[in-house]
């Protein structure tokens, strides 16, 4: 049997006892995929992903990294096992410079700076030039550049991203996600929560539609796409433009 590096198996969780936003969640990811995470308001999206990141707690089920339970695992553990997170809200150190905010990202291991700061910038070139402004000047985009960049400076093998086009504009918006598809092609494997779902489809390997808190639809995110319950129930109208 295959094993996937990041698996979610029959999830439960919440956020408050006895209220269960998750209701049986399965998701899986491998080596160098892009797998997106799509669906209305409520259905339990980025509660996914921060139970994957031991943020929420899961109350049934598991999720297994290379095959090891990690479920609940505290946050620093996950980030020292190899897996980045990036919030969608409060991403940032606004009172800190640029650089600061990267360093902040390897805290786990300080002596990589100038291997993995040159990785990041190679990505992200503009942070070479802001290196000395403080977060909280940029704009959206750039600071949603400091917060990817911040969890690449681990290394990370797997990389959670929580609506990273929330807010921003359409320019914007297309760089961050040309940027997080060379990310994956890079071999960091990415699982992406967001709420643009056309333009979500378009670059991930494959898709998982939730629902009321279930898995309602899964497949290659360009099935999805073109796929008529999707595009009725989700997508409407956009997701019949090419």
């Amino acid at each position: 049997m295959t094993k996937h590096l990041l698996m979610a198996e029959s999830v439960v969780a919440g956020y408050l006892p006895g209220v269960d936003i998750l209701r049986g969640v399965d998701l899986t990811l491998d080596d160098g995929e892009l797998v997106g995470i799509i669906g209305p308001n409520g259905a339990g999206k980025s509660t996914l992903i921060k139970a994957i990141f031991g943020l929420v707690p899961v109350r049934d089920g598991f999720v297994t990294l290379r095959g090891r339970d990690i479920s609940n695992l505290a946050a620093h553990t996950l980030v020292a096992l190899g897996v980045g997170y990036v919030p969608q809200r409060a991403n940032v150190f606004p009172s800190l410079t640029v650089e600061d905010n990267l360093r902040m990202g390897l805290y786990l291991d300080p002596k990589s700076w100038e291997e993995r700061v040159a990785a990041v910038v190679e990505i992200f070139p503009l942070l070479a030039d802001r290196s000395d402004q403080r977060a909280g000047y940029l704009s959206g985009g750039e600071r949603q550049m400091v917060a990817i960049g911040r969890a690449l400076m681990m290394d990370p093998s797997v990389l959670l991203l929580d609506e990273p086009s929330a807010g921003l504009s359409p320019g914007n918006q297309d760089l961050v996600f040309e940027r997080v598809r060379r990310i994956a092609d890079s071999g960091v494997s990415i699982v992406m929560v967001e709420q643009n779902a056309r333009r979500c489809l378009q670059i991930a390997d494959r898709a998982y539609v939730l629902d009321q808190g279930r898995n309602a639809h899964t497949g290659p995110g360009r099935d999805l796409l073109h796929d008529p319950r999707v595009i009725d129930l989700y997508l409407g109208t956009l997701g019949k433009v090419d």
